[in-house]
């Protein structure tokens, strides 16, 4: 599933949310300039948020369609995984993954995170939860049981609550920071949370739902049932919705003596 993103890297781009301007700049607070290496870099998308902040980016990314569309979008990516990824001896002042460290070894991703940050250097790894409006996700939990239903989303309840997401995404956010603690190097680690809200038109959720991991994989009339079901329900609430979103953290940074 990790590499099956690029498949349509111009609508994963186009359609993924951007991350909250509070979370970039909470990242490099008092930094000046600084050099961020962004993990799972995609498409650029958290990239280019942290260059419009003034810092010099390197995104590594192990699908070359989404590092060549980062690359035409100007960001600097070199295509591999981060276990793998070679520093050639460079170091930078933070180190993030938005969306993306579910996707490396835990234990491994933070032992290497130290090892290519300067003394005070800051790691943050950082994820979206999403809530419908309750009437919008039990239509939305009720399409993927009736197409898909092996996928995650079918396990959610059908309250369609910030919890049962929450509870999912707690779990990477632990995981994450038991990686930390295990691989060394960091003192202990923080959460943050950044709370916003986005509207969505038919056009724009239906745009975006095919950049899901849980849809990334599906045959095309799978995929055109649930974009057809899903439609169904938001026009059926008036053609369009308010998404809840919560942008967690886990953030750490890296001893002078690790």
């Amino acid at each position: 599933m990790a590499e099956s993103f690029g498949v349509d890297a111009d609508r994963y781009d186009r359609a993924r949310p951007r991350y909250p301007d509070a979370l970039v700049n909470r990242i490099i607070t008092d930094l000046s300039a600084p050099t961020v290496l962004d993990v799972g870099c995609g498409t650029g998308i958290a990239a280019r948020q942290f260059q419009a902040a003034g810092c010099a980016v390197l995104g590594v990314e192990p699908d070359a369609r989404m590092a060549d569309l980062a690359r035409r979008t100007g960001v600097e990516a070199e295509v591999a995984t981060f276990e793998d990824w070679d520093p050639a001896g460079r170091v930078f002042d933070v180190v993030v993954a938005a969306q993306a460290w579910h996707w490396v070894d835990p234990v491994v991703g933070a032992a290497k995170a130290a090892r290519v940050l300067r003394p005070g250097g800051r790691l943050a790894v950082f994820w979206h939860v999403f809530e419908p409006p309750p009437a919008v996700g039990d239509a939305f939990v009720e399409v993927y049981q009736r197409v898909v239903p092996d996928s995650p989303v079918s396990v959610l309840s059908k309250s369609g609550s910030r919890a049962s997401a929450e509870d999912i995404y707690q779990k990477m956010v632990a995981k994450a920071a038991d990686g930390l603690r295990e691989g060394g190097g960091f003192g202990e680690p923080e959460q943050w949370r950044f709370d916003w809200e986005r509207s969505y038109t038919r056009d724009e959720w239906l745009d975006l739902l095919p950049t899901s991991g849980v849809l990334t994989q599906l045959p095309p009339d799978k995929l055109g049932a649930v974009l057809e079901g899903v439609g169904a329900a938001i026009d059926a609430i008036g053609g369009s919705f308010t998404m809840s979103y919560a942008t967690v953290a886990i953030t750490a940074v890296r001893a002078n003596n690790p």
